[in-house]
C-alpha cells in the first residue's frame, strides 16, 4: 500500500483535528479520510425541498429564513429563538406557476441562540445541520448548527455565478461533527498531501478504456468539485474502482481455492446412493437432478468444491445435499451437516434418518458398507454418555453422516476422514466457525453452502463471488400453494377474535396451527435471528408512545382462556427453554398431540410438520421480509393448502406495512429479496450484521449498478487468470489488502 495513505492523520492535519476525526468518525489514517466520500452534493443556488426531509435523521439542508423571533422561556431562565425557514425563494414575492409545489416551511428553535438571533435575519440563505423531530404534528429542528451562505469565506472574490454553481459536498455527519466541519478538515488534508504520488489500483488499460480521471485528480474533484460534472466523473471512477477491487479479491480467492488439493469422491456403482435413488418414493424435479449432476461431477474432482445452493422455501435442497453426502460416504469419506439451532439439527437428524429408511444404520454396527450408513447427532445438550459416543463415532469413522450445531466446532471433536461440509443457513455462521470445521479435515474438504433466503444475482456476485452458485427454483410435487393475508386490526378490530375462530376451524378439520410472536416474555425486546433487519424505534413507537408486543408467555396465557380454543392442547416454544423441553415440545407437535404451537422464530427454518396448515404471525410488522417468507414456508408442506395471517395493529399507510403488503403480494422469494433490499437500503451487505444500517460499500449499490459489477467481475477474472498473485498489479493488490481489513474480510468466508 502507498506509504502516504497509511500515515496517521495527525501527521497531515495536526493532533487536534485528528483527535476529533478519530473520536467521531473512527478514522485514523490519511487513506481512511480520503476515502470518506460525500454522501451527496447540494447546489448553493437551490433550496432543499423540505417535504423530502426525513424524520429522526441527521440532515443537512439549504433554506431561506422567513422570520426570526425571540421570547423568554416560561419554565426556566433564558430565551428561545424561533426561526422559520422555507424551501421556496420566491414564496410570496411573485406569482407561482400553475401546478408548482407549495413552499415547505420548517421551524428551527434555538435555546439562548444569541448568534442565531443576530445572523439568521429574514431573506438570508443558510445551510442547517441537525436531527429532524416532530412537535405538535409539525417537523422541526432544535439547536442545529448553521452556516450562512450569502458570503462564503472559502471563496473570496469568486464570480457570484460560479459560486452559485459550485456544489457543496455533504458528508455523512454526526450530531457533534457537521458536514462542513468534515469538509474543512478534508480541504486541509488535500492541501498537505502529495496526491500525485499515489499508486493507482486500476490497471492503465482499464483507465484508458473507460476514460477515467487519474486517481489524484479524482480525489480532488470528489471532495472539492467546481461543477456538478466534476464530482460525477470522480464518483464514476471510484465506484468502478470499488467494484474491481472487490471482484478481484473474490476472483483471487476463487483461484486459491481451486488450486488446493482435495480428495476426489467419485460416484460408486451399486453403492448407497444408487440404493437410495432406487427407494425414493417420488421423482426428483428437473432442477434437483441438474444440480445433483453438477455436485456429483465437482465432488469427483481433486480440487475442492465450493458451491452455494440457494432455493426458495420448500424447494427440496435437503434431498440434493443428502445425495451429495451419500456419494462422499460411498467413496469412504464422512459428511458433516452444520445447522444453526438445536431444533433444526434435531429436525435434520430425524428427517434424514426417516428419508434413508433401511439405509440408516442404528449405530450398533461399525465401519462403512454398501448396505447402510450411520447418522449421528452431536449437539451441546446431549447427555454426557451419548455425546461421548457421538464424538467417538465421528473420530473413528463409524458415523458416515454427522449432524450438529456449534458443538461440531469444539476442540475435542475430530473426524476420521471429513470429505464434505454442508452448511445450512449460511448467514448464521461466521468466518471463524467455518474455518474451525475445515481445519478438522486432513485435506481441504468439499463445501456445500445452503440458503433458503433467495439472493438476487447482484448480491450473489458481490457477496458470494468466491462460490459457484446453483439455484433450485421449482417446488417439488406435493407442495401446496400458501395464501397470505394482512390482518389489519387498526381498521378491523373485530378480526382479533376471528383469528382464533379460524384457528379452531383448522384444528377441527384435523390440522395444526403455528402462532409466532416477536417476544418470549414481557420483559425482553424480542427474539430475533442474527442477520435480520430489525425495525427502527419509529416502527415500534406510534405517535402516542410505545405499544406492547405479543409475547409467547402472554399469548399462551391468553389462549388458554380463549373460548374458541377451549380444550385445544397449546404449548410454548422459544430459545430460552431447556433443550430437552424444546425437543419434547417439538416432538409432541410433530406427533399431532399439541394442536397449536406458540413460538418465536426458532421455527423459522427447517421445521417440517406436514399437518400444519395455518400460521398466525402476531405483530408481523416487527419482522423483516425474508423472515416472514421463511416463517410462512413452515405451512402447506404436506400437500394441504397453507394459509398465513400477518397480524398488525399499525395504521394503513404506515411505512412498516409496506413489508407486509410485499409478502402478501407474492410467494416468489427472489422477487421478495429484491424488494427487501430496496426497503432496507441494502444495509451492511458485506458485514455480518446485514442490519439495514450504513453499508460497508461506499459508492456501489448492488441493485442499481448490476451492469457495472458484471463488467468489473469480467475484468477481475481476466486479471487474476493472467496474474494470480497480482505481482504485475501492485496498486490493485495493495487496495485489496486495505479494503479487506479483518472486519470486512469475513464476507469472503461467510459461506
Amino acid at each position: 500500500m502507498n506509504a502516504e495513505l497509511e500515515l496517521g492523520l495527525e501527521r497531515r492535519i495536526g493532533k487536534r483535528s485528528a483527535a476529533v476525526i478519530e473520536k467521531h468518525l473512527g478514522i485514523t489514517t490519511v487513506g481512511g479520510l480520503l476515502d470518506y466520500f460525500p454522501r451527496r452534493y447540494l447546489s448553493r443556488g437551490e433550496l432543499t425541498p423540505i417535504s423530502e426531509v426525513p424524520l429522526d435523521e441527521e440532515v443537512t439542508l439549504i433554506a431561506r429564513v422567513v422570520s426570526n423571533s425571540t421570547r423568554p422561556m416560561r419554565a426556566r431562565r433564558g430565551s428561545l429563538t424561533d426561526v422559520v425557514i422555507s424551501d421556496d425563494a420566491g414564496a410570496g414575492t411573485s406569482a407561482r406557476p400553475p401546478g408548482a409545489r407549495l413552499p415547505g416551511t420548517l421551524k428551527v428553535s434555538f435555546f439562548n441562540g444569541f448568534r442565531a438571533r443576530a445572523e439568521l435575519q429574514p431573506g438570508r440563505r443558510a445551510m442547517f445541520s441537525g436531527k429532524v423531530t416532530r412537535y405538535g404534528g409539525s417537523l422541526g429542528l432544535t439547536n442545529p448548527d448553521f452556516l450562512l451562505l450569502d458570503e462564503d469565506p472559502d471563496a473570496p472574490g469568486m464570480d457570484p455565478e460560479k459560486l452559485a454553481a459550485m456544489p457543496i459536498p455533504v458528508y455523512p455527519a454526526t450530531a457533534k461533527l457537521t458536514s462542513w466541519s468534515i469538509q474543512k478538515v478534508i480541504s486541509t488534508l488535500l492541501d498537505t498531501i502529495e496526491l500525485d504520488t499515489l499508486g493507482d489500483p486500476l490497471p492503465a488499460a482499464i483507465v484508458a478504456r473507460e476514460k477515467f480521471l487519474p486517481v489524484a485528480q479524482a480525489y480532488r474533484l470528489i471532495h472539492a468539485p467546481q461543477t456538478p460534472a466534476d464530482w460525477q466523473r470522480a464518483r464514476d471512477r471510484f465506484r468502478y474502482q470499488e467494484a474491481l477491487v472487490l471482484q478481484s479479491a473474490l476472483a483471487r480467492r476463487r483461484a486459491q481455492l481451486a488450486a488446493e488439493e482435495a480428495t476426489a469422491r467419485r460416484p460408486l456403482t451399486g453403492g448407497l446412493l444408487a440404493s437410495f435413488d432406487r427407494q425414493l418414493p417420488f421423482t426428483l424435479t428437473a432442477g434437483q437432478s441438474a444440480v445433483g449432476k453438477t455436485l456429483a461431477a465437482e465432488l469427483a474432482q481433486d480440487s475442492p468444491m465450493n458451491r452455494l445452493l440457494q432455493g426458495d422455501v420448500g424447494s427440496g435442497k435437503t434431498i440434493v445435499a443428502l445425495r451429495a453426502m451419500l456419494q462422499v460416504v460411498d467413496a469412504g469419506g464422512q459428511a458433516a451437516l452444520l445447522a444453526p439451532t438445536e431444533v433444526l439439527a434435531a429436525q435434520h437428524f430425524e428427517s434424514i434418518r426417516r428419508t434413508l429408511g433401511p439405509l440408516s444404520r442404528d449405530g450398533m454396527l461399525g465401519g462403512f458398507g454398501p448396505d447402510a450408513v450411520q447418522v449421528t447427532l452431536l449437539t451441546g445438550s446431549l447427555p454426557a454418555a451419548a455425546r461421548k459416543q457421538a464424538m467417538l463415532d465421528a473420530a473413528s469413522g463409524t458415523a458416515g453422516i454427522v449432524i450438529g450445531t456449534h458443538a461440531l466446532l469444539s476442540e475435542n471433536v475430530s473426524f476420521y476422514d471429513l470429505g464434505l461440509i454442508v452448511v445450512d443457513e449460511q448467514h448464521r455462521f461466521g468466518v471463524e466457525q467455518r474455518d474451525v470445521l475445515r481445519s478438522k479435515a486432513t485435506k481441504p474438504p468439499h463445501l456445500l453452502v445452503m440458503t433458503a433466503t433467495p439472493i438476487p444475482r447482484t448480491v450473489a456476485m458481490t457477496v458470494f463471488g468466491d462460490l459457484e452458485t446453483s439455484v433450485l427454483d421449482e417446488l417439488p410435487a406435493g407442495r401446496a400453494p400458501i395464501s397470505t393475508h394482512v390482518v389489519g386490526l387498526a381498521e378491523h378490530p373485530a378480526w382479533a377474535t376471528r383469528i382464533w375462530t379460524r384457528s379452531r376451524e383448522e384444528i377441527d378439520a384435523g390440522h395444526q396451527v403455528y402462532v409466532v410472536c416477536p417476544k418470549i416474555g414481557t420483559d425482553d425486546d424480542g427474539d430475533f435471528s442474527p442477520g435480520e433487519a430489525e425495525p427502527s424505534a419509529a416502527d415500534l413507537e406510534g405517535e402516542n408512545g410505545s405499544r406492547e408486543l405479543a409475547s409467547v408467555t402472554g399469548v399462551v396465557e391468553y389462549l388458554r382462556d380463549e373460548p374458541a380454543l377451549a380444550g385445544v392442547p397449546v404449548a410454548p416454544l422459544h430459545g430460552r427453554q431447556d433443550p430437552a423441553l424444546k425437543s419434547g415440545t417439538m416432538a409432541s407437535f410433530t406427533a399431532n398431540e399439541t394442536k397449536l404451537l406458540v413460538s418465536t422464530t426458532v421455527i423459522e427454518v427447517g421445521v417440517d410438520v406436514h399437518n400444519a396448515t395455518l400460521m398466525v404471525i402476531l405483530d408481523a410488522d416487527r419482522f423483516g421480509i425474508s423472515q416472514l417468507h421463511q416463517l410462512r414456508g413452515r405451512v402447506g408442506r404436506g400437500g394441504l393448502p397453507g394459509t398465513c395471517l400477518l397480524v398488525t395493529t399499525l395504521e394503513p399507510g404506515h411505512p412498516s406495512r409496506r413489508r407486509l403488503d410485499a409478502v402478501a403480494a407474492t410467494t416468489d422469494g427472489f422477487e421478495l429479496s429484491q424488494e427487501d433490499l430496496k426497503l432496507r437500503r441494502e444495509g451492511d451487505i458485506l458485514g455480518a450484521s446485514q442490519s439495514g444500517g450504513r453499508s460497508t460499500l461506499k459508492l456501489l449499490r448492488v441493485l442499481e449498478h448490476e451492469d457495472l459489477i458484471a463488467r468489473a467481475r469480467q475484468d477481475a477474472q481476466q486479471i487474476v487468470a493472467a496474474d494470480p498473485s497480482l505481482a504485475g498489479h501492485p496498486g490493485l493488490a495493495a487496495a485489496i489488502d486495505d479494503y479487506l481489513n479483518p472486519e470486512k474480510e469475513a464476507f469472503l468466508e461467510r459461506g
